[in-house]
């Protein structure tokens, strides 16, 4: 009888091997003072941050890439949507104002393509660099029977930190607070099941590609920059949902807010879904970022100051609305 193993069923695990040794190089990139031990262990370590905290509260974030896979895998382009994984995730831990730690990811997929994956945590080590955080462990899964040939999945876990009696929460927010909308990236992680059938393959190997491919801004540095420099009462990354799924989360109750059109350039990538889908408004700004990819709420004294500062570390920004009293279940208002 023919004897049947491991790799005749699917699964290599010395192409699995080669695969850690050829990301090792990447994964040392991203190390930070806190993380010790040695990477390849059954655990990831990192040193409790102590200087500069009376009372550490870590804070914890967890997502995935989506559909935009797809997209990589038509264009064979795949070195930045590990920067999507680590912005979707670091983009929410910087929302209470709290600094990214550490990162680990899991990348499940049929079989492991040795030119490939290494551009995968490529991306994710590129962007945890973006972040400051440093890689401590992941895992590795080749399930041929789960995954078609060349299919794969994203997920990424984050760990940071902040003061306790520093954090964002927006409790502070009040009537009158102005809203700033912090320039996108594109489309970032979002809405690509609605943009995949509004493009064809062929538009997206060709003119559309690049733009569709784009990876998602990461927003650390700049945050916690703007941090030293103004009070900041609440933050929200404009990601699945859109404007009305992210905003309204982190006001208080009986606030709502309303945003003035045209108070920024919404890029063109954005006005083709809308042309292409005959999609309303409401629509766009519930499934996508429009150009708008995280707020920050400030009062009216420290709005401009903010502003003026973005502008001088890089990123553009526009006051797009303000803080309302609200008596209706709805909190968020187009003008």
């Amino acid at each position: 009888m023919k004897s049947i193993n491991y790799k005749s069923a699917g699964v290599d695990i010395d192409k699995g091997d080669r695969f850690v040794d050829a990301i090792i190089p990447l994964i040392k990139k991203t190390r930070t003072r806190g993380a010790v031990g040695k990477i390849g262990g059954f655990s990831g370590f990192f040193k409790s941050p102590k200087k500069g905290f009376r009372e550490p509260i870590l804070v914890a974030a967890t997502d995935g890439v989506g559909t935009k896979l797809m997209v990589a895998k038509m264009l064979d382009k795949h070195d930045t949507v590990g920067i999507d994984l680590v912005a979707m995730c670091v983009n929410d831990i910087i929302t209470c104002g709290a600094e990214p730690l550490f990162f680990l990811d899991y990348f499940a997929t049929s079989k492991i393509d040795l030119k490939s994956a290494p551009q995968i945590v490529k991306g994710i080590a590129a962007g945890c660099c973006q972040a400051r955080c440093a890689i401590v462990g992941g895992e590795t899964a080749e399930m041929p029977g789960l995954y078609r040939k060349g299919d794969y999945d994203l997920a990424g876990f984050c760990v940071g930190v902040v003061e306790r009696k520093k954090i964002i929460d927006g409790k502070d927010i009040l009537p009158g607070d102005i809203i700033l909308g912090l320039r996108s990236n594109g489309l970032h992680s979002n809405g690509f099941s609605l943009v995949r059938k509004l493009f064809s393959q062929k538009e997206i190997k060709g003119k559309w590609g690049k733009e569709i491919l784009r990876p998602t801004k990461i927003y650390v540095r700049e945050i916690l920059s703007l941090k030293k420099k103004v009070n900041i009462k609440g933050l929200a990354h404009v990601t699945g949902g859109g404007f009305y799924g992210n905003i309204p989360r982190i006001l208080p109750k009986g606030l709502g807010v309303e945003i003035k059109k045209g108070s920024w350039p919404v890029p063109f990538i954005f006005k083709e879904i809308k042309k292409r889908g005959n999609l309303p408004d409401s629509e766009m700004y519930r499934t996508f970022n429009m150009g708008i990819g995280m707020v920050v709420i400030l009062n009216k004294a420290n709005a401009e100051k903010a502003r003026r500062h973005l502008s001088r570390i890089g990123l553009r920004s526009w006051p797009i609305g303000h803080i309302v009293r609200t008596k209706t279940s709805d909190a968020i208002f187009f003008l």
